[in-house]
């Protein structure tokens, strides 16, 4: 394999996985977080974790399928971008439930994602995706950083969420 995708593949798995010398890694910082966590909002109209998870999860999907050119429409619910998640009105086991499920969709598309950069050309790297004003290379890595941010506000709503 290239050494460029290598290292693609190397930063997208530090940035989700770890270990990171930046802090925690995505996967870290939601660590022992109960649905009842994700679920409490810093303020009212603010994301909660929950929220900044499936964002995540859907941003690595929609790289994923620009890479190989796939249509729209095959994400695990319809939207785009960010997905409503208060669950104020399910049982705490039902709560608990669907949190670990669009955990499990955060790792599926993580996953899926990884086998995508894997079949890029190299030469491909500095190309734009069609439809897109972005290079693979600068989609690929924006999706690293994107982790990485979100980790970073994750582990600050952690503490806002502990505090009240």
């Amino acid at each position: 394999m290239p050494r460029e995708i290598q290292t693609l593949l190397a930063a997208l798995e530090e940035a989700y996985k770890g270990p990171a010398w930046h802090g925690p890694s995505l996967r870290a910082s939601l660590s022992r977080v109960t649905a009842k966590q994700a679920a409490k909002r810093p303020a009212p109209g603010r994301h909660n974790i929950w929220e900044l998870t499936v964002h995540a999860a859907y941003w690595k999907y929609a790289v994923r399928r620009q890479l190989l050119g796939e249509p729209r429409g095959s994400f695990n619910e319809e939207g785009s971008n960010w997905f409503q998640r208060a669950a104020e009105n399910l049982n705490p086991a039902a709560k608990e439930t669907l949190w670990r499920q669009d955990l499990a969709a955060l790792n599926r598309e993580h996953q899926s994602l990884l086998r995508a950069v894997r079949k890029v050309r190299e030469s491909q790297l500095d190309q734009r995706v069609p439809k897109s004003k972005y290079t693979r290379r600068k989609m690929i890595a924006g999706v690293a950083f994107h982790d990485v941010y979100h980790a970073g506000q994750i582990q600050l709503l952690k503490r806002l969420i502990a505090k009240k």
